[in-house]
């Protein structure tokens, strides 16, 4: 069924855009009220940048269609910002309103999975054509409920939709039992992929608006856009061509421990 309305979507009658961009939000309870807001304000801040606004600019259309939601467990998905064409700064300024005008969702369990999947429908009720199909995950943990993420993930691909990552490895929230260290080898492995994948670790929460403002940059890049580019001392890293992470850790976490109360 998704399929058949996301082929319908792309029919004559829809507006073409350079990029279709969903920006999925990760606000599981294992992060703070204040590491909400940061990322709301760094996503605001990010789209009216003039970096953001040129990279826009120079593509065929000079135009993207972006929709931003928050999600957290598998069931839990939020649209804070419904598809909206962002060509112009003042396009970009509606947005960031939009972004400020009600305080951060938050639930528990993480399934990123469950984004996936949301993010697969959201494309398929898009009015919009884009060259490039591209759904961005932050996350600050594993995929605990829900399908497994890497299955998901391959069904997306094949759909020609890339999947980008930004792993949250700021340990500044409610850490819990359910955390992995290796937050960005996870991603790489199980989370990312499609043309010209790529993931940018945040090990800090001060890097976070240079983070997102670079990596959208990247994103909005004509082609798969620039490969190896450092973000002031971040790394980005592409897919993994051969997988070896344990893509099923966070739910061997959940069902291992989940016998203690936890707020993811």
């Amino acid at each position: 069924m998704v399929l058949a309305v996301f082929f319908a979507s792309q029919s004559p009658a829809a507006e073409p855009v350079d990029v279709e961009l969903v920006l999925a939000v990760d606000v599981s309870l294992s992060m703070s009220p204040g590491e909400l807001e940061i990322q709301r304000h760094g996503y605001a801040a990010a789209l009216t940048h003039d970096d953001v606004l040129n990279a826009i600019s120079q593509g065929a259309y000079g135009r993207i269609a972006v929709t931003i939601f928050e999600w957290a467990g598998y069931t839990s998905q939020y649209v804070v910002v419904p598809w909206t064409v962002i060509e112009t700064r003042e396009d970009a300024q509606r947005v960031a309103q939009q972004l400020s005008a009600n305080p951060p969702n938050s639930a528990r369990r993480t399934s990123i999975s469950g984004a996936m999947e949301f993010g697969a429908d959201l494309f398929a009720e898009s009015a919009y054509a884009g060259n490039k199909r591209v759904i961005d995950i932050s996350g600050d943990g594993p995929n605990n409920q829900g399908p497994p993420v890497a299955g998901i993930r391959d069904r997306l691909i094949e759909q020609g939709i890339t999947i980008n990552g930004l792993p949250l490895m700021t340990n500044g929230g409610l850490t819990s039992a359910y955390d992995v260290n290796e937050l960005d080898v996870y991603s790489e492995d199980c989370v990312i992929g499609g043309p010209g994948a790529f993931m940018v670790p945040v090990n800090d929460w001060s890097q976070f608006p240079e983070a997102i403002r670079r990596k959208l940059v990247m994103e909005l890049a004509q082609g798969d856009g620039p490969r190896g580019e450092g973000i002031k001392g971040l790394p980005v890293i592409f897919a993994a061509a051969e997988p070896a992470y344990d893509c099923m850790i966070g739910e061997k976490l959940w069902r291992d421990r989940s016998w203690m109360w936890d707020s993811r």
